[in-house]
């Protein structure tokens, strides 16, 4: 019998732990074509003054580091964390990858990885529309869609109904979650011939080949 799968990935843009299994995703995004959903969890949508956070979230960052090897830059540090009157919400990044969706669901793995590196790697406020919008656009015209920073980032802040549909599709990911019983993000999630698994967040911090291999053993056991 021919195994049906979809994998379910469970994040938000500002989960320094789901930076860590961006390497992970972009196997995944490569080798499942169409059976990757990307489901956003809204944690950290809502804006509050980054500094309330910036110490706990610069220890985690540094953990991730050492544990996982993906970098966090001083830019980042300087230019986000310490930023004065810096904001953190995940809200504007999540609404552009429901955006890109809309034209491309394959945008939206390479959007939440574009919207990393800018953040931890570059320095840049990912909290800041106009800094979303780019990115968002970067990443469009990679895949010959045109679209302009201005304009989209007009959208990211006035179209209600985009905020709908985000708001929705964040409510449905939290539902879900409490029904498989599962807290917190990165998350992965494999239906395999209907059937939930969920994989051991563990798997995401390895990389793609260690991923591969956590999926062929569950398809293999189906």
């Amino acid at each position: 019998m021919k195994t049906d799968i979809e994998l379910q990935y469970y994040f938000d843009p500002f989960c320094g732990w789901c930076y860590a299994s961006a390497p992970a995703l972009a196997g995944l995004a490569e080798n499942f074509l169409g059976q990757l959903r990307m489901l956003p969890s809204g944690l950290f949508v809502g804006g509050r003054p980054i500094s309330s956070i910036a110490d706990h979230a610069w220890r985690n960052d540094q953990r991730i580091q050492a544990l996982t090897g993906q970098r966090f830059s001083e830019e980042y540090l300087q230019n986000v964390l310490l930023a004065p009157n810096g904001v953190f919400d995940s809200g504007p990044a999540t609404r552009a990858l429901t955006a890109l969706g809309e034209h491309d669901a394959l945008l939206e793995p390479r959007f939440l990885h574009a919207i990393q590196i800018a953040r931890y790697l570059k320095g840049r406020d990912t909290s800041n529309l106009q800094e979303v919008a780019t990115v968002a656009v970067q990443v469009a015209a990679e895949h010959d869609i045109e679209l302009t920073a201005e304009t989209f980032a007009e959208r990211l802040r006035n179209d209600s109904a985009l905020g709908e549909r985000t708001l929705e599709r964040i409510e449905d990911t939290q539902r879900q979650m409490n029904t498989l019983g599962i807290r917190g993000v990165p998350q992965l999630v494999a239906r395999i011939n209907g059937e939930a698994h969920v994989l051991s967040s563990e798997a995401l911090y390895h990389g793609p080949a260690h991923l591969a291999a956590a999926l062929d053993e569950l398809c293999a056991d189906a």
